[in-house]
């Protein structure tokens, strides 16, 4: 006999889902697998296959039982090896089918459930659109902020896989939630498929930051520049800029340069913020260290006037 395939697998979960990600997994293979949808030669083998699973992920003492000891742990209880006892789509729980099934089948419950042994519908099964896929997309930095596409390779439930490509919209921030129209699940009777919705997961940039649509960065100074101002040329996403130090520039001023920042889908653009660093020289020549000497006794002390100065 063939090994009994694992309870959480069958499901689709992890073994740490919650009891609503348990009911929401059931409640989706339901509605794929039941023989009276999908005609496929293996739907009600594997439909049998989800609601053993539920049988027993569904109650905590079975499930404790379960994660603790394997199948093994409910042979005793259930009668049998591994999945036996478990409930079949003949058997399904009526207030269950009217539960998963109710905005298929409408009024169709009303004179027995279908797939019940003995119930009979009472109107054809309207089509119903299938179910949203949910996926994370990781993307580049540059690809955010400049937008393009991605090639995403997806497993379906049935074990196939399909490629799509997504367009993503300039500007797209780390968290967005992206649709694609029509790769979700299949639908039920005929009805369209459901929508793939991507959360999107933006990678790091070496050397700049984000804050909204503006860009951020730190660029290091001499302290000639900072005393004396200069102009330097600073990178953008693409090309360069220059960039004026005004003289008397602090550590830690941010500069900015208005409309270099991402420019998003809709044409806003935001700026590029320059944090600047002094760097002071680790060694100096004799001539050098003469001349900052001289100045040091010269120059006003950046401390006097703050509030602990005083003592």
């Amino acid at each position: 006999m063939a090994a009994a395939r694992d309870y959480y697998e069958t499901l689709g979960v992890t073994r740490s889902a919650s009891d609503d990600e348990i009911r929401s997994a059931h409640r989706r293979l339901a509605r794929q697998f039941h023989p009276d949808l999908n005609k496929d030669p293996g739907a009600g083998e594997r439909f049998n296959e989800v609601q053993q699973a539920y049988e027993v992920l569904k109650d905590p003492e079975k499930r404790k039982k379960y994660d603790r000891f394997g199948h093994a742990g409910l042979e005793a209880e259930m009668g049998g090896g591994p999945g036996a006892g478990g409930a079949s789509w003949q058997e399904m729980d009526p207030d269950a089918m009217r539960d998963i099934f109710g905005d298929i089948f409408g009024d169709a419950f009303g004179g027995g459930s279908p797939g019940v042994a003995g119930g009979r519908r009472s109107r054809t099964p309207r089509p119903a659109q299938g179910r949203d896929r949910e996926h994370e997309l990781a993307i580049g930095f540059a690809v955010a902020a400049k937008g393009g596409s991605e090639q995403l390779r997806l497993r379906g439930v049935d074990g196939s896989t399909e490629t799509i490509d997504v367009r993503i919209p300039s500007g797209v921030a780390d968290g967005t939630r992206l649709r694609v129209r029509g790769r979700g699940e299949s639908g039920i009777h005929g009805g369209p498929r459901g929508d793939l919705i991507l959360s999107v997961r933006v990678g790091r940039h070496p050397w700049f930051e984000r804050e909204g649509l503006d860009l951020s960065m730190k660029v290091p100074i001499t302290i000639a520049e900072a005393a004396l101002g200069t102009s330097i040329e600073v990178p953008l996403l693409e090309g360069r800029a220059s960039l004026k130090i005004p003289a008397g520039t602090s550590s830690g001023a941010r500069l900015r340069l208005r409309g270099k920042g991402i420019t998003d889908a809709k044409g806003a653009t935001g700026d590029l913020l320059v944090a600047i660093s002094i760097t002071a020289p680790k060694e100096l020549d004799e001539q050098d260290r003469a001349a900052l000497e001289s100045m040091a006794t010269r120059l006003p002390d950046p401390r006097a006037g703050a509030p602990w100065s005083d003592g």
